[in-house]
């Protein structure tokens, strides 16, 4: 990662004064040295008010249903999957721009098609088949 801003993309840059990071103690395993030592990453990004997002990236990411966005529109990352401080650093970030790089990608909207003529009949016959099948179990012819 490059001092001073976080690359999106060619045209997209976020300065480092728009990233929150808090550095927290981790949880789970690391002995004695856990209770120390702050070496999970908290990283905030307020993607609702970001001035450096266009308009249309900002609705995409917003838009996710997504537990780690807050109501307003705060993107909050939870890093502590190393043992250091900086390599957390460094994979909330990725997290971060991962997140952000998905929501550049736009999904081609769906075009509706209906089924064949071939499939609904086959679809009507397997049924006719599975119905048959069924009465053929029928208790009648048990007794």
């Amino acid at each position: 990662m490059s001092a001073g801003f976080l690359s999106v993309s060619p045209t997209i840059r976020i300065p480092d004064d728009e990233l929150v990071e808090r550095f927290v103690r981790a949880s789970g395993a690391g002995g004695q040295n856990v209770n120390k030592v702050s070496s999970a990453v908290e990283l905030r990004f307020d993607v609702a008010h970001s001035p450096s997002l266009p308009e249309a990236l900002r609705e995409r990411v917003l838009a996710r249903r997504d537990r780690r966005l807050t109501a307003e529109g705060v993107l909050v990352i939870d890093a502590q999957r190393f043992r250091t401080q900086e390599r957390n650093r460094v994979d909330a970030r990725e997290r971060l721009l991962g997140i952000l790089q998905q929501g550049l990608q736009v999904q081609a909207p769906r075009i509706a098609t209906r089924p064949t003529r071939a499939s609904q009949r086959r679809r009507v016959d397997d049924k006719r088949s599975r119905a048959q099948l069924k009465r053929g179990r029928s208790s009648s012819h048990w007794d």
